[in-house]
């Protein structure tokens, strides 16, 4: 078993039978777990992120009409499918942060976008590891308050890895 299998088993695990899961009491009790892409390598990337000269907070809005504020962090660039893409990185006290909509979005992947939380490196490069994205609480339950993703973090390419859509059913 992989190191993704066993986090994933753990995660649904956690989804299960955790106080903290992010599933109301009904949806655990047909839960079989979470669906996911098949792990891509090729979606593991170690990027160079290009930082902001003016790292600027923003105001992101959220899935129940808030905001929550981010500092833009920096932008990197990366080749999926022979297609440049960019993403920008968002920092707030609780670390770096990625939040992005990718084309399967509404079809493949959650409507409003997934998450990541990209390591970065000793040498000052990041990893971004989209076998890792993940939705947001919002995507099980709409008690959830999630950011959503900016207009500049809207893939038209596909991210064909990480969490899939959640099966409400």
């Amino acid at each position: 078993m992989s190191s993704l299998d066993e986090f994933r088993k753990a995660k649904d695990e956690f989804f299960l039978n955790d106080p903290n899961s992010p599933l109301l009491a009904e949806q655990r009790a047909d839960f079989k777990g979470l669906n996911y892409f098949p792990e891509n390598p090729d979606l593991r990337l170690e990027v160079e992120l290009k930082p902001f000269a003016k790292q600027e907070q923003v105001q992101l809005p959220t899935s129940t009409g808030d905001v929550k504020t981010y500092t833009r962090y920096g932008r990197f660039s990366f080749t999926i499918e022979g297609k440049e893409a960019q993403l920008t990185l968002f920092n707030s006290a609780h670390g770096f942060f990625l939040l992005f909509v990718d084309s399967l979005a509404g079809s493949e992947t959650y409507e409003a976008g997934r998450y990541l939380e990209p390591e970065q490196l000793p040498d000052g490069k990041f990893l971004v590891d989209f076998n890792l994205a993940y939705n947001p609480y919002c995507a099980y339950s709409e008690i959830w308050n999630c950011p959503i993703p900016p207009a500049e973090n809207r893939l038209v390419v596909p991210i064909r890895a990480g969490e899939k859509n959640f099966k409400k059913d």
